[in-house]
């Protein structure tokens, strides 16, 4: 650790991952400063937002190097690391160290130093759940905290598509979209539906899962608000309401959402063609690219973000698809080409195994293909026809955004000396 860094950190003052506590210990050799609970919650906080950094032997309001006594630095260390194993839920780990910082009379002063990583669990501490804004620590609401529990797949345990789902029973399944999931001599429909991990059961009796709702209803979003895509086309290259030629809410089950979606691209995208010795189209995006995208946007989107859609643009030069939430689990924008940690592990593994695809064009058997390759072929496909790579960004890890950019359009041939054309 960077000593004068530390030392300029803390005459600045706590930020959002520096955390700054004077120790007061009690003759009997007690820590009586800070309180344990209150210690509890400050760690999981840094824990559950980006990580950061505690200073314990620092006045957080003068900014004083108070210390700790040197004899005594073991027993605070391992008071402090006994709050992360016993106070906080899952346990923290985290890495101490013991520094000596020099004060304003140039005596130097012995504290322990913790840095808390960026976890990939949500930690519950002594008052409840807490995320680091700013230089403070704040109480988690519901809805935070379930799009907390989801961008970090808590233990494996807890996935959102498996959460059962308010006010939808059984009932509401569509028994002609169930049957895809059915095989003889595999038990009951409850059982097998069950397995698959469309029906939950609470208190003894079978509710849907977000899956189910999502895979075996007619209207999804009648229970889950905005699951569904918007789709605009315009003719120009802004998002211009007075240039607008066509507009769709896609809703349904995701299956037909995929391809209501792709059929709006194909509908609205222009493919030129020239008759030189024979027809040859020149289509302004890949299909099988466009197709990938939208069933990536579908099955990996965060449904938990119950205000937001997947939204569609096109505009005349390029293609945008918003899928709501950040890259799933540890993706990033670097390793997404290489590694496939798919957000909603239950959607994937179905879309690969009961979601057949008929059309040839689009180069696979089922809806999703196991091998990861998905990202890849978006790329690919799309800069080899318009020779531009298409573009993924993310926007304040609520949003993921790519643009495919449309392929150049043959401009018309002219006329030959006999007055004919040859397109």
């Amino acid at each position: 650790m960077n000593i004068e860094a530390l030392q300029q950190r803390i005459r600045l003052g706590e930020d959002s991952t520096l955390e700054l506590k004077r120790v007061a210990i009690s003759p009997a050799g007690k820590v009586t400063e800070p309180h344990a609970d209150g210690l509890s919650d400050e760690l999981a906080a840094m824990a559950n937002a980006a990580g950061g950094t505690l200073v314990l032997g620092v006045d957080d309001k003068t900014r004083s190097v108070i210390g700790i006594p040197v004899e005594q630095i073991d027993e605070v260390e391992a008071w402090v690391t006994s709050i992360c194993t016993d106070r906080i839920k899952p346990p923290l780990d985290v890495l101490t160290r013991h520094l000596e910082l020099p004060e304003d009379d140039g005596s130097c002063r012995a504290m322990v130093v913790l840095e808390v990583p960026r976890s990939l669990w949500v930690h519950q501490s002594a008052n409840g759940y807490f995320r680091r804004v700013g230089h403070a620590k704040r109480e988690l609401p519901p809805d935070a905290l379930a799009r907390l529990f989801q961008q970090r797949s808590q233990a494996r345990i807890i996935h959102f598509e498996e959460q059962e789902v308010p006010g939808c029973t059984f009932d509401d399944f569509d028994a002609l979209l169930l049957r895809r999931f059915l095989k003889s001599g595999q038990g009951d429909t409850i059982a097998q539906l069950s397995r698959l991990h469309l029906l939950r059961e609470v208190d003894g009796v079978a509710v849907p899962t977000v899956a189910g709702v999502l895979l075996c209803t007619l209207e999804p979003a009648r229970w889950l608000r905005n699951a569904e895509i918007m789709a605009v086309a315009h003719s120009g290259i802004k998002n211009n309401p007075d240039e607008q030629i066509d507009a769709r809410d896609i809703s349904g089950p995701l299956d037909r959402q995929i391809l209501d979606a792709l059929h709006f691209v194909e509908r609205n995208m222009t493919t030129a063609a020239r008759k030189p010795l024979g027809r040859i189209d020149y289509p302004q995006y890949a299909l099988i690219a466009v197709f990938e995208a939208i069933v990536n946007a579908v099955a990996h989107r965060d449904y938990s973000l119950h205000n937001q859609r997947i939204r569609l643009f096109m505009f005349r030069d390029r293609l945008e698809i918003h899928s709501p939430g950040g890259l799933p689990n540890t993706l990033s924008l670097e390793s997404m080409t290489r590694l496939s940690a798919p957000r909603n592990e239950v959607l994937a593994s179905l879309f690969g195994r009961y979601y057949p695809v008929d059309d040839p064009r689009l180069g696979r058997s089922y809806l999703m293909e196991r091998r990861g390759f998905g990202v890849e072929t978006i790329l690919t496909e799309s800069e080899q026809l318009s020779g531009l790579r298409p573009v993924y960004e993310q926007i304040d890890d609520l949003e993921l955004c790519l643009t495919i950019f449309a392929a150049s359009q043959p401009e018309r041939d002219a006329p030959r000396s006999d007055g004919s054309k040859t397109a």
